[in-house]
Parts: C-alpha cells; sequence; structure tokens
C-alpha cells in the first residue's frame, strides 16, 4: 500500500532507471524569490554567464523596484543616506555610497561572488534604489532562494526523466508558476529568532535559514 514520502514500489518490482543515460546538456535556472509573498521570478538558460544573469536581473529588479513604494520617511537627502548606512552597519566589508542617493526601495540578497560585486553593477544598483546584500563565503544557507530551487526541482523533476535542457526549462518554469497561484511566504529563522519565544507550528525549510508557517505539499499539479 502506498504511504506519504517520496516515493514507494511494491515489493518485488524497485524502482527503475532508464537503461541508459545521455548528457546532452545541462540548464539553469535563474531565481529571484520574495520570502515575504513567497513568490517566485525564474528563467531557464543553457548558460549562466554574469552577463546573462545581470542582464535578467536588470529586467527584473527594474520592473519591481519602479512597483514598490518610496518610504515616507525619505524626504531628504541626509534621510536617504541614513536610511542606506543603516543597511551597512555591522557588515566587515562595505562598499562606497554613491554621492547622490535615490530612496531606498529593494533590498537583494545574493551570493559573495566577484562579478556580483563589479563596480558597473553595483552602481546600477544603487542608481535604481536597490541595496545589494551578500552572503558570507560559505554561506549560501542564508539565501532562501537556495530552499525554494530545492522544492521546484523536486515538484518538477522527481520520478521524471527529462531528454534535453530545454524540456528540463519547460518543466520548471511550468511548476513556478504553479507555485505563484498559491505562494508560501517564507519567515527568517535565524539564530535571534530562534532565540525568542515562538507559539504556534512553524516547518523548517531545508536548504536555508527560513521556516513557512504552513507545511509544504510535496505534490504539484500543473495545468496549462
Amino acid at each position: 500500500m502506498p504511504h506519504p514520502g517520496h516515493g514507494w514500489t511494491p515489493k518485488g518490482q524497485p524502482a527503475t532507471q532508464p537503461h541508459e543515460y545521455l548528457r546532452s546538456g545541462t540548464c539553469k535556472i535563474l531565481t529571484l524569490f520574495h520570502p515575504a509573498t513567497g513568490r517566485v521570478r525564474i528563467r531557464s538558460t543553457v548558460r549562466c554567464t554574469n552577463p546573462v544573469l545581470h542582464g535578467w536581473l536588470k529586467e527584473e529588479l527594474t520592473a519591481i523596484a519602479t512597483a514598490s513604494p518610496v518610504s515616507a520617511s525619505a524626504v531628504d537627502e541626509e534621510t536617504t543616506r541614513a536610511v542606506w548606512r543603516a543597511w551597512q552597519d555591522g557588515l566587515m566589508e562595505r562598499f562606497s555610497l554613491p554621492d547622490t542617493l535615490p530612496p531606498l526601495r529593494v533590498l537583494l540578497v545574493w551570493d559573495n561572488l566577484a562579478g556580483h560585486k563589479s563596480a558597473d553593477m553595483v552602481i546600477w544598483l544603487c542608481e535604481h534604489g536597490i541595496m545589494p546584500l551578500y552572503t558570507p563565503l560559505g554561506g549560501s544557507w542564508l539565501n532562501m532562494a537556495e530552499s525554494i530551487q530545492r522544492i521546484l526541482k523536486r515538484r518538477a523533476l522527481d520520478g521524471h526523466h527529462p531528454g534535453t535542457p530545454a524540456e528540463i526549462g519547460v518543466w520548471f518554469e511550468q511548476t513556478a508558476q504553479a507555485w505563484n497561484r498559491a505562494p508560501t511566504p517564507f519567515v527568517w529563522n535565524g539564530k535571534r529568532r530562534r532565540r525568542r519565544k515562538w507559539s504556534g507550528d512553524r516547518h523548517v525549510v531545508g536548504g536555508s535559514a527560513a521556516y513557512t508557517q504552513s507545511p509544504l505539499s510535496k505534490r504539484c499539479t500543473l495545468s496549462p
């Protein structure tokens, strides 16, 4: 009889894999995740160089920043700069803020890679009211995008055998569309929050320091 879990097989009929494996390429999934709403933006590609990733991010972040309201506290240049500097307090490595800063609209958390710290990219982010915050070296688990990628991968690929990278990308995009119809918000579950008293249920999300207030279903129904 079937039981809840990743999979099951009848006794004497073990799960089998295709008789041959043909590596026809890899698929990269560009991911931008908003923990407060649970919504995810992805794009599949066969190459994930800095020009590809940064070009896609600029498109998505421009739309997000444009739709984000300006803080009522950002009424003058001095107050605006103080808001930006507040997010650099406690950082061991800080980049120099431009002389002219727009109101802060978005916080962007991403990996601590050299390409992400390029002067052109950082200046572009600041000009659009986006503050980059970098995870420490070896601290990718602090990035909640790691968790949503794991969830989408499990739902899109477990038990299936795609034949091409394009097929993987299509399945990921379909799974992300289904996820966004009823997204689950993620909440930070760092050491400071864990020290506080907590009432109610919480469900740890594998892959990052996050949790959800409702369990995540392991199944996903897709429809065109």
